[in-house]
């Protein structure tokens, strides 16, 4: 029997080198890093190398090897998504107020409700047998309300604009946004794995529980990765990836995605200790680069434009058209309305309907759990590249020479982090 080991010492260099070149690539087009990611994800799968050289691609990337790289993604996936709750200012959220509100409720509303409508005609042709339409038009819904947080933050801080006006309104209508998103999101899946509505209500009160449960324990967790910090960094980095995966096992065990555990734990992880910092520092530039872009070839595997018949196309249009105007348009709309002129309110829009890696691992789960088909993942996945990889171009074109949106003067803090590297 031949060693399981030999094909990933293979597989797992050409994925990471493939990601961080067309990561680089695309860099120099302006874009963030996360669309070569995909993009580079998408083309190791059946789309292009396995079109081209199919036995190329079965050597990369043969069947033994899949479920490993699976798994390995899958954790990178979940040390994302810590970071993402770790860097989530619940402060912030707490004085939302006026404009920030209405922008994140109608970015938010708006987009489900159309989605909702294109969910009813998607249903007879792209949802699994045994599917309901409920938690299908429940989950298209919100796949096609997601802002991606990160990317957005990436995207503003590659522009110097993370700590102007424009920047710290956009980052706190999308923190609003996504934390009602995977709230419904929860919801969804909820319904779709228990098919029942008693049995979704059970399992999202035990989600609700185990979130206030993290919440209550924050002050002993502050505690206690105060006295690991004082005995080394090491053992704060431990304790931080453990709580992560028991947290993720625990919503798993629950009913929910394990992505929801983890999410919760970086939330519920305290904030300004300089220990947990270092060590957040430190699976950022570790698990990240090594580990999610095996997450990205997971999915490129499952996307496959080469097999597209003329008429889904089509569908693709229709998705794309109603992602833009639901999301853009309430965002814009709603930006508008609270008193904004139509430059700035563009340039919210803009930003709001930035989708990129947060829409990804939705789609993911969806995938995942059943509730959509390889066909419909693919055409959500053009409609994420497109509209991820149309914010920043767009935004330079809506903000122009406006001083609102342009970066301040150097003189920034020598201290201030580096642009959110998590931000992919």
């Amino acid at each position: 029997m031949s060693d399981p080991l030999l094909p990933l010492l293979l597989a797992v260099p050409a994925v990471v080198l493939a990601c961080q070149a067309g990561g680089r690539a695309v860099r120099l087009l302006g874009q963030p890093p996360v669309i070569g990611e995909i993009l580079a994800g998408i083309l190791l799968g059946p789309s292009l190398l396995g079109w081209l050289a199919p036995t190329v691609q079965h050597h990369l990337l043969p069947p033994s090897v899949l479920p490993i790289t699976s798994a390995l993604g899958n954790l990178g996936l979940l040390a994302f998504l810590f970071l993402i709750g770790l860097e989530l200012d619940l402060r912030s959220l707490r004085t939302t107020r006026g404009a920030v509100a209405a922008v994140s409720l109608t970015g938010l509303l708006l987009p489900m409700v159309l989605g909702a409508a294109l969910a009813a005609a998607l249903y007879p042709h792209f949802a699994p047998d045994g599917v309901g339409r409920l938690p299908f038009t429940l989950f298209v819904a919100v796949a096609l309300s997601i802002t991606a947080f990160p990317v957005l933050a990436r995207i503003l801080a590659d522009r110097g604009l993370e700590t102007t006006a424009l920047g710290t309104f956009a980052l706190a209508c999308a923190a609003t946004d996504d934390v009602l998103a995977w709230c419904l999101l929860t919801a969804a899946v909820a319904l779709a794995t228990t098919g029942t509505a008693l049995s979704a209500l059970t399992t999202l009160t035990l989600t609700a529980a185990f979130a206030v449960g993290l919440a209550l324990i924050r002050p002993l967790l502050r505690t206690m990765l105060e006295r690991a910090g004082r005995t080394s960094d090491e053992l704060v980095l431990a304790l931080l990836f453990a709580g992560l995966c028991l947290s993720a096992y625990t919503t798993d065990q629950i009913g929910v995605h394990p992505a929801f555990g983890a999410f919760l734990c970086g939330a519920a992880a305290p904030r300004g200790l300089p220990a947990v910092e270092r060590s957040a520092a430190r699976i950022r530039a570790v698990v990240l680069p090594l580990l999610l872009p095996l997450f990205f070839v997971d999915a490129g595997l499952h996307t496959d434009f080469s097999n597209l018949p003329a008429g889904q196309w089509g569908w693709a249009a229709a998705i794309l058209a109603v992602a833009v105007v639901g999301k853009w348009g309430g965002a814009a709309g709603a930006a508008r309305l609270t008193g904004s002129d139509w430059r700035w309110s563009a340039a919210v829009g803009t930003l709001m309907n930035c989708r990129g890696l947060t829409e990804l691992v939705v789609l993911g789960i969806g995938l995942q759990t059943g509730v959509m088909t390889e066909t419909l993942f693919t055409l959500l996945v053009i409609m994420t590249v497109i509209t991820t990889g149309a914010t920043a171009p767009i935004l330079r074109r809506v903000a122009g020479d406006d001083p609102r949106m342009t970066p301040p003067a150097p003189h920034d803090d020598p201290e201030r982090a580096p642009a959110r590297e998590a931000a992919r």
